[in-house]
C-alpha cells in the first residue's frame, strides 16, 4: 500500500493447520483458494495492485506437528469489501496437503484508533495552552466568579438526597434527577432544587410536594420519560419541564436552563390570565390510530419488545429480519455503519435527527423506538415508528 493510501480497516484472522508449514505456504493458500471467487475486481492480487489492500502479514508457530498463527490484512476499502475479504479467507480449508481452519478475530477500525490518538494529543495541546494563557484579565474574571460562587450541595430527608441550599426556605421546589443537575442549576443561581435520585420517587419527596409548590425539570431521554410517569402517579407536581430531546439537564448551559424554566412559567401565567368561559361539555380525547406493520416485522417487534423494554439496548436486523447484532443505545449511531445489510433498527430510545441521517446513509428503512420528536424529519423511503403507535407500551 503506497504512502497516499489510507488504511481504514485491519482484518485480523487466526488459523490452525494440521501439519507443519511455512509462511509462504499460508500466503499461497490464501491467494490460490480465493482467486476468482468474486470476479477480478475483488481478487486479492488486483486489490493489492490497486492499493486497496496492503502487505499481508503472517505470524505462525509450529508445535506437536500442528501450526497456528494469525493473518493481518490492512485495507483501504469500504467495510462491506473488508467483510467480504474476511469471509473469503475463512473459506480456505487447506494449506498445501494439510487441513486448515481460518477464523475471523475482528475487523478493527484503524481510523477510530487514529481519532483516539488525535483526541489525546489535542487534550495535551489544550492543557499546555491553558497553562500559558492565564492573563490579568482572566485572573480578574476568576476573582469575580469566586465572589458569586454558589454554596455547597446539602442533604435532604432521611434518604440524604442532594439539594440546593435554598430548599428549606423556598416556597417552591424544582425536582431534578441527580446531583449533577442540582449543581448545574446552582451555577445558574437556582438554589431551591432537590434530586430524586432515580426512577423510584423517595417518600420524602412525595411528602414535600404536598407541603410546597413543586415542578419537575427532567432529562430529555428515556429515563426522563420513566421518572415523569412515576411522579405523576405518586407526587403532587404542578408541571413537568424537559430538556431538549436527547439532552440532559446537567449538560445544559445556564441560559438554556433559564429559558426552559421561564418558558414554563410564562405559559402557566398566560393560562391563568385567560378568562374562564362557560365550561363546555367534556369531549372524548382523540385517539391516534395504530400503525400496522407487515406481518413478519410486526411479529418480530412483538417478539423482541418484552426483553428490550428498559434495557437501553438496540437490535439491528437485516432484510430477512435476522438479528445482525445487539448494541447499547449510546453506541448505536457510531456503530451502525459496521453492520452490513442493516434494514431495521428496534431500540429502547429516542429517534433523533442524527440517528435518522446516519440510518438513511447506511440503508436502514425502518426505525422503531420509544419516541419520535416532532422536530425530526424522516426522509421518503424511510419509516420511524414508536412502540405506542404499534400498540405496545
Amino acid at each position: 500500500m503506497n504512502d497516499s493510501s489510507v488504511v481504514k480497516y485491519m482484518v485480523k484472522l487466526k488459523f490452525t493447520i494440521d501439519g507443519v508449514v511455512e509462511k509462504a505456504d499460508v500466503i499461497g493458500a490464501i491467494f490460490g483458494q480465493t482467486e476468482g471467487l468474486f470476479g477480478p475486481e475483488l481478487d486479492l492480487n488486483e486489490l493489492q495492485k490497486n492499493w486497496k489492500i496492503g502487505r499481508i502479514e503472517i505470524n505462525l508457530q509450529s508445535k506437536n506437528a500442528q501450526t497456528s498463527g494469525e493473518v493481518f490484512i490492512p485495507a483501504s476499502t469500504d467495510i462491506s469489501t473488508a467483510a467480504l475479504i474476511a469471509a473469503a479467507l475463512e473459506s480456505v480449508d487447506k494449506v498445501g496437503p494439510c487441513a486448515a481452519k481460518f477464523q475471523l478475530m475482528e475487523i478493527e477500525d484503524v481510523r477510530a484508533s487514529k481519532r483516539k490518538l488525535i483526541e489525546e494529543r489535542a487534550k495535551g495541546i489544550l492543557k499546555v495552552w491553558s497553562s500559558k494563557a492565564a492573563s490579568e484579565g482572566e485572573e480578574a474574571v476568576k476573582s469575580v466568579s469566586e465572589s458569586i460562587k454558589p454554596g455547597r450541595v446539602v442533604s435532604y430527608g432521611p434518604e440524604k438526597l442532594p439539594a440546593g441550599p435554598g430548599i428549606f426556605d423556598a416556597s417552591e421546589v424544582i425536582l431534578v434527577e441527580g446531583r449533577a443537575d442540582v449543581i448545574n442549576l446552582m451555577r445558574a443561581g437556582i438554589n431551591n432544587t432537590l434530586a430524586i435520585g432515580g426512577a423510584k420517587v423517595p417518600e420524602s419527596v412525595v411528602k414535600l410536594t404536598k407541603q410546597k409548590r413543586a415542578i419537575a425539570f427532567l432529562d430529555g431521554d428515556r429515563g426522563g420519560d420513566l421518572i415523569s410517569k412515576e411522579l405523576q402517579q405518586v407526587a403532587n407536581v404542578e408541571k413537568i419541564l424537559r430538556a431538549p430531546p436527547g439532552r440532559e439537564v446537567e449538560e445544559l448551559t445556564p441560559v438554556e436552563m433559564l429559558e426552559i424554566l421561564k418558558g414554563g412559567a410564562e405559559k402557566e401565567h398566560r393560562q391563568r390570565a385567560q378568562p374562564t368561559p362557560s365550561r363546555p361539555a367534556p369531549q372524548k380525547p382523540s385517539v391516534k390510530l395504530e400503525v400496522k406493520l407487515e406481518g413478519k416485522l410486526d411479529a418480530k417487534v412483538k417478539e423482541i419488545f418484552p426483553g428490550l423494554k428498559d434495557s437501553l439496548e438496540a437490535y439491528v436486523l437485516d432484510d430477512n429480519l435476522k438479528v445482525l447484532g445487539k448494541v447499547p443505545v449510546s453506541d448505536l449511531a457510531s456503530s451502525l455503519e459496521g453492520f452490513s445489510g442493516a434494514k431495521t433498527v428496534i431500540f429502547d430510545g429516542i429517534v433523533t435527527q442524527r440517528l435518522v441521517d446516519i440510518a438513511k446513509k447506511c440503508g436502514v428503512t425502518t426505525l422503531i423506538g420509544y419516541k419520535v420528536p416532532d422536530s425530526v424529519s424522516v426522509p421518503p423511503g424511510m419509516n420511524a415508528h414508536t412502540f405506542s403507535s404499534l400498540g405496545l407500551s
